[in-house]
This record gives C-alpha cells, sequence and structure tokens, in this order.
C-alpha cells in the first residue's frame, strides 16, 4: 500500500476522494453495498489504511443512507415491519464489530475484508449464472 499522500497534489487527492464518494454513491443509492466499492477505492486508489478506509465509509454511509432510504420511502418500496429488529441487530453487532476492528492487526483486517468481497462475489457469480431469483426471508 503506498503511504498516506503517495506524492499527489491536494487537487488529484482531491479529485480522487470525490471519485470514489461518486463511485460508492451510485452503488449504495442502488442498495449495493457501496462501501463494498469505496473501501477497496480509498485503499488502493486513495492510499489510505484499511481501518481508515472502513471509518471514513462508515461517515460517508449516514448522508448516502438517509438520500437513498428517502426516494425508496417516497416509491413504498421500505417494509417498515422488517426494519426494527434488523436495525437493533446491526447496531449491536455493528458496535461490536467495531470494538474488534480497532483491536485486530491492520494486515488481517484487509485479508478479512479480502475474503469477504471474494465470498460475496462467488455468490452472486453463482446466483447470476444460475439465474435463480433472490431468496426470500419468508417473514410473515
Amino acid at each position: 500500500m503506498m503511504p498516506d499522500g503517495f506524492g499527489q497534489s491536494n487537487y488529484m487527492r482531491i479529485f480522487l476522494l470525490i471519485s470514489a464518494g461518486v463511485l460508492g454513491g451510485i452503488f449504495g443509492g442502488m442498495g449495493m453495498g457501496g462501501g463494498t466499492l469505496l473501501i477497496p477505492l480509498l485503499l488502493y486508489m486513495c492510499g489510505l489504511s484499511q481501518l481508515a478506509a472502513q471509518s471514513i465509509n462508515m461517515v460517508a454511509f449516514i448522508p448516502m443512507a438517509a438520500a437513498a432510504l428517502a426516494i425508496h420511502a417516497r416509491k413504498g418500496l421500505v417494509e417498515h415491519k422488517y426494519m426494527w429488529p434488523l436495525i437493533l441487530a446491526a447496531a449491536a453487532a455493528g458496535a461490536g464489530g467495531a470494538f474488534l476492528a480497532v483491536r485486530v492487526q491492520p494486515g488481517l483486517l484487509t485479508k478479512l475484508f479480502g475474503g469477504f468481497i471474494a465470498i460475496l462475489g462467488a455468490y452472486q457469480l453463482i446466483g447470476a449464472v444460475k439465474k435463480e431469483k433472490p431468496h426470500s426471508c419468508n417473514i410473515v
């Protein structure tokens, strides 16, 4: 990984950060996991550490998610009866994950994230090849 700053002008660094934000925002707005794209962009295009990239992603996620949620809610796509169990579980797990992330070696954190992305990509690819519909939670 390149050191922070890696010889870029401030204008280039700002351009790269804006580009990463736009690409992550597009994917996040479509509900496809903007952080899945944003974190690698921050790592390899902007030269940030894994922990810094994940932290920036969390901050960027808040306004990105709020804007996307407003649009999805206006279209009637938000199923309110499923929200609270998911929100509460995600908040608790997020706190636990953050607690672990700041205690794990940066190299291991990068490997874990890479493994997660590889598994997610394989799952998506297999589903696309099989042309199956996404699984439903079947919650009544």
